[in-house]
């Protein structure tokens, strides 16, 4: 079966209908001119069978495919001095007087992004009311929240969801390369680490259907919760490419201290996919 599918096809791409090499009777052609069997296995305005689009493959495996690209260019990353960079849609605001740290994820269910949100969270607690702490998730709604119940909530830390990785774009983080992910120091942690949960997450987001639906984020921040612009929304080029519920295993990480006024004191970003931030070299600068 399959391999009379292949042969059919490669003699499609050549330009031959599916019926061209066969002898033994006359082709045959539907009314409306379409060649039977193989146009049937075809989706409407493509050139591959339904069965091979990306939307059916599992959402984990989705998060390794190359992702539409974020509706703004990549920009250089702030470096101190800088003032903080103002995303699309407002989510982060800076220059309030209270300083800030915010944690640009790699994605959800990563053993990587994990250690680094559980220090920020630790961070968080301990300097309640003194600085404000924000982890952004390009990961959607449900998988962030269900990610984050998993760790144990999000306590003093504010959510913020940039599923089409718009914000990243604007603070200079895009897609890291082969060695950014193969490298054999990220290839050894990665064997090492126990904290993968990407499974469980796509699983459970699989099982109940909730990827589907528009249910609030757990513990996130109060600006998710009022429906900030973007949050929750389906993301511009939602419905090309693969899924974005999972995030993407290509995304680079970043951590960044801002203080009061708005200006960037310190920057990183990750160099290698198991980079972990350092959260106290960034609140060592704010003088916590």
């Amino acid at each position: 079966m399959f391999a009379s599918l292949t042969t059919k096809l490669a003699m499609r791409k050549v330009g031959l209908s599916s019926d061209a090499l066969d002898f033994s009777s006359k082709p045959s052609k539907s009314n409306d001119g379409s060649v039977p069997g193989l146009d049937d296995l075809e989706e409407s305005n493509s050139s591959w069978p339904a069965w091979m689009s990306t939307k059916k493959l599992p959402l984990t495996a989705q998060a390794w495919l190359s992702p539409v690209p974020p509706p703004i260019p990549v920009a250089e990353c702030p470096k101190p001095g800088d003032l903080a960079p103002l995303d699309r849609d407002r989510q982060l605001t800076f220059g309030g007087g209270r300083p800030v740290i915010v944690l640009f994820m790699r994605c959800v269910g990563c053993a990587f992004a994990q250690k680094s949100f559980l220090a920020l969270r630790e961070l968080a607690v301990k300097n309640q009311g003194r600085l404000t702490c924000i982890a952004v998730s390009h990961s959607s709604r449900e998988a962030t929240r269900k990610w984050v119940d998993i760790l144990g909530g999000a306590w003093s830390v504010e959510m913020v969801i940039d599923e089409d990785r718009a914000i990243y774009a604007a603070w200079g983080l895009g897609l890291g390369n082969v060695w950014y992910m193969f490298n054999p120091t990220t290839q050894i942690q990665g064997w090492k680490e126990k904290g993968w949960l990407g499974i469980k997450v796509a699983d459970s987001l699989q099982r109940t259907g909730s990827f589907k639906q528009g249910a609030p984020l757990t513990g996130a921040s109060a600006r998710a919760e009022a429906g900030a612009a973007g949050v929750g929304s389906l993301p511009p080029g939602a419905g090309e490419g693969p899924s974005t519920v999972m995030g993407n295993k290509w995304q680079q990480a970043g951590l960044f201290a801002v203080d009061g006024r708005g200006t960037v004191v310190w920057s990183a970003k990750a160099l290698r996919a198991d980079d972990i931030m350092d959260m106290d070299a960034a609140a060592a600068v704010l003088g916590f």
